[in-house]
């Protein structure tokens, strides 16, 4: 749901909700700001399929998961700043939040690595709808090149330079494992690929100028553990019976995963 144009509804509310610059890039904008801004358009995105045509600041923050104020300075970064007593715009915040992400034109991607993760990220939709075309995916291993998934074919990973060169790519998506995430990430660099979304399970080691966002979910899900295990300590009687680095017996558990028992006073004393 992205378009190169102004919508022509909302361009009438330009003077009311305020401009970001001539280029459609707000200079200033803090990157917790910039983090969230993604979270506010799939919020409006929602609204949008609702056929909601105006939101108060609230309902938005509410939908995006922040507070009020917060979406409010946000979005006065951007120049917008509703309507007392009537909002947001939803169409037009589309297009201003869509433009100061640079989302009004399409983003070439290439992804390095067809395992399941690569293969799920080629199959995914919503990437077209947001303004991002895979143009090619790439792998090393020769029984999967040129095999199709979705409507592309696999390429051997030495053709990474040209693939680049050919489609301009702007965005490299690396789905490797962590052995071979490096030398792939040299050479999309090399290439003139200076944005990266890395899967891998490495801290990537880039020039100045090149951006790198890194997603991990075994880091995401290990937060969540933490939390989990603080609400069950909150709640002993409730907890689980097995839970994160314990036994059935509470005992903790070696590296293995096997019970390892407790030494007691008793026991030591014992010796």
């Amino acid at each position: 749901m992205h378009s190169n144009a102004m919508p022509s509804e909302a361009s009438g509310q330009a003077e009311t909700f305020g401009r970001a610059d001539t280029n459609g890039q707000a200079d200033g904008i803090p990157e917790a700001t910039v983090a969230r801004l993604p979270v506010y358009l799939r919020a409006l995105y929602g609204l949008a399929e609702r056929g909601i045509s105006t939101v108060a600041s609230e309902e938005l923050a509410a939908a995006a998961g922040v507070n009020s104020a917060k979406l409010r300075k946000d979005l006065s970064h951007l120049g917008s700043y509703g309507i007392r007593g009537v909002g947001y715009d939803v169409d037009y915040l589309v297009y201003q939040v869509s433009r100061t992400l640079g989302l009004t034109q399409d983003w070439p991607v290439v992804i390095v690595g067809a395992g399941n993760l690569g293969r799920a990220l080629a199959n995914y939709g919503g990437f077209v709808s947001r303004g991002f075309t895979i143009s090619a995916m790439l792998d090393c291993d020769t029984a999967i090149v040129g095999s199709r998934i979705a409507r592309l074919t696999i390429r051997h990973v030495d053709e990474l330079e040209a693939v680049v060169a050919r489609h301009k790519v702007a965005i490299g998506v690396i789905a490797t494992p962590a052995g071979s995430a490096q030398a792939v990430c040299d050479r999309l660099v090399s290439a003139g690929v200076t944005s990266i979304l890395n899967f891998a399970p490495l801290v990537l080691s880039v020039p100045e100028g090149v951006d790198v966002r890194k997603v991990d979910l075994s880091i995401e899900l290990q937060i969540l553990a933490f939390h989990a295990q603080r609400r069950s300590a909150a709640r002993p009687e409730s907890g689980p019976a097995d839970a994160p680095g314990r036994s059935r017996s509470g005992n903790p558990r070696t590296a293995d995963g096997r019970s390892r028992p407790q030494v007691t006073p008793e026991l030591a004393a014992r010796g």
